[in-house]
């Protein structure tokens, strides 16, 4: 327990301290006018209040990655607490931060063009493709979870009703201004993941469960930890609740909506640092349920899968009607963030193509293609048996190496205006060869290589692009030079 609230409470000082540093470091300008007034068209540029912004950010960004991810993650034992933490506050919290604020700054662009616009044109042309594709990928996933337990909790409605409804639901919330649906009803559902949260977080402090602690060890607790090491597992299994890529394709849609560059701070840092929290009470509950043994109880199958163990420690902290509450909470999250992942591919494609998303006709132009591309893997995912688990597979990896090119281009953001670099480039390196690592060793979803050969590959590639980034850092400063004594 006491690891758990020094936990929440590092949490809550990166949010009061760091982030100050950080936001010092970028050099926020409240005069400057922002994207919402510049461009403001009424679709998705659109001034909104601060606090709307923050609960529409919060249910953006987290979905189902804080509670499952960190439930899954929690096998791990007691690092997957240390992960959540220091990730939250040095990886993510910055990672989304200076991504939104660079794209504010740079009238609301998307990521593919602001990782277009620091890292070239080449790096631009991949991660369109990759950052649309991710985001259908999110839409699907996002989808089929919800419909499965919307029919569990009214099976007289077939699953395939459900999943036609969520879909229509999609289909509008893309296509319709910013304000008339997301912006309405998303602070009510943010406000509801945050009180489910704090449901489990309030039955932690009363009931007193033994949970696990620092000093006794990060032992790895995974029912197969020789096929599946801390080292890079745990920190794919455990992505938004403590770095997510899928984050800064978020951060763009709301940049578009604010009005002041003082709202960076907690929009961008104070969601993040928010999402830990809820990660870190679901990380915390389900170690419990995993691995208490004093407790008289029948410790939980993981293998049952995230749902199951959210409705089970609902039901024996919550009650009947917490868990249903609590189950609702589930379903609607990552409907939530799905919707908002096609809106974000919408965006993506009419910035590369320039398209103007203004009337009705061009924003079906667009969204068309996508819904179908969405609809045509939904219908091979729910024919295959196995098609769930793969997608998901490649959603989570894909979810953290969205987050690599990300943090590179905020590094050389910083360093082209001369800032302290050193607050991305430590998380870019530590990303990299954490997504290099598990494509290597993964059995599934990668090459399946031998530990040690997988490290020290992933190693030289690491190694190779701090090389890279220190020579092209040496090159810009000596062409910098010598211009301004051209200009003198």
């Amino acid at each position: 327990m006491i690891t758990f609230i020094l936990s929440i409470v590092l949490l809550l000082a990166g949010y009061f301290f760091y982030s100050k540093l950080v936001s010092k470091i970028f050099g926020v300008d409240a005069s400057r006018p922002t994207p919402a007034y510049t461009k403001q068209d009424g679709i998705d540029y659109i001034p909104m209040k601060s606090w709307r912004i923050f609960l529409i950010q919060f249910l953006n960004i987290a979905g189902l990655g804080p509670i499952f991810g960190a439930i899954m993650g929690a096998q791990f034992g007691t690092a997957s607490f240390l992960w959540i933490v220091f990730g939250s506050i040095f990886a993510g919290a910055t990672h989304d931060y200076l991504a939104g604020m660079i794209s504010l700054r740079n009238g609301g662009m998307s990521l593919p063009e602001i990782h277009g616009k620091y890292l070239g044109n080449g790096v631009k042309q991949v991660m369109r493709v990759f950052s649309v594709f991710m985001m259908i990928l999110v839409g699907v996933v996002f989808l089929d979870g919800p419909a499965k337990i919307l029919s569990t909790i009214i099976p007289q409605v077939d699953v395939y009703i459900w999943i036609i409804i969520i879909f229509i639901y999609y289909i509008v919330a893309t296509l319709l201004p910013i304000n008339k649906i997301i912006g309405k009803i998303y602070p009510v559902f943010g406000s509801c993941l945050l009180f489910m949260a704090l449901g489990i977080l309030i039955s932690i402090l009363i009931k007193q469960p033994h949970l696990p602690e620092i000093w006794e060890g990060l032992e790895n607790k995974m029912p197969n930890a020789d096929s599946t090491p801390i080292f890079p597992m745990m920190f794919i299994s455990i992505a938004c609740g403590a770095i997510s890529g899928f984050h800064a394709t978020q951060s763009p849609l709301m940049a578009r909506c604010m009005t002041n560059e003082k709202q960076g701070r907690p929009i961008f840092y104070g969601t993040m640092i928010a999402e830990g929290i809820v990660a870190l009470i679901w990380a915390a509950a389900a170690s419990y349920f995993f691995f208490d043994p004093s407790s008289g109880k029948e410790n939980i199958d993981a293998s049952k899968g995230a749902a199951v163990i959210v409705d089970y420690i609902s039901r024996n902290w919550l009650g009947t009607a917490g868990a249903i509450l609590t189950m609702l909470g589930v379903v609607f999250a990552p409907i939530t963030s799905g919707d908002t992942a096609l809106r974000s591919g919408r965006l993506i494609v009419a910035d590369f193509l320039k398209y103007d998303q203004k009337s009705i006709k061009n924003r079906l132009v667009i969204s068309i293609p996508i819904f179908a591309i969405t609809a045509g893997i939904l219908v091979w995912e729910i024919k295959d048996a196995e098609g769930f688990d793969m997608i998901w597979r490649y959603f989570a990896w894909a979810n953290q190496v969205l987050s690599v090119p990300t943090l590179w281009a905020i590094t050389i953001y910083l360093a082209q205006k001369r800032k302290v670099y050193i607050i991305t480039l430590i998380p870019a390196l530590f990303m990299t060869m954490v997504c290099t690592t598990f494509i290597l060793i993964a059995k599934k979803e990668g090459f399946g290589l031998p530990e040690n050969l997988a490290y020290c590959i992933a190693g030289f590639i690491t190694l190779v692009l701090a090389i890279v980034f220190f020579a092209w850092k040496r090159k810009y400063k000596t062409e910098i030079n010598e211009e301004t004594i051209n200009i003198k």
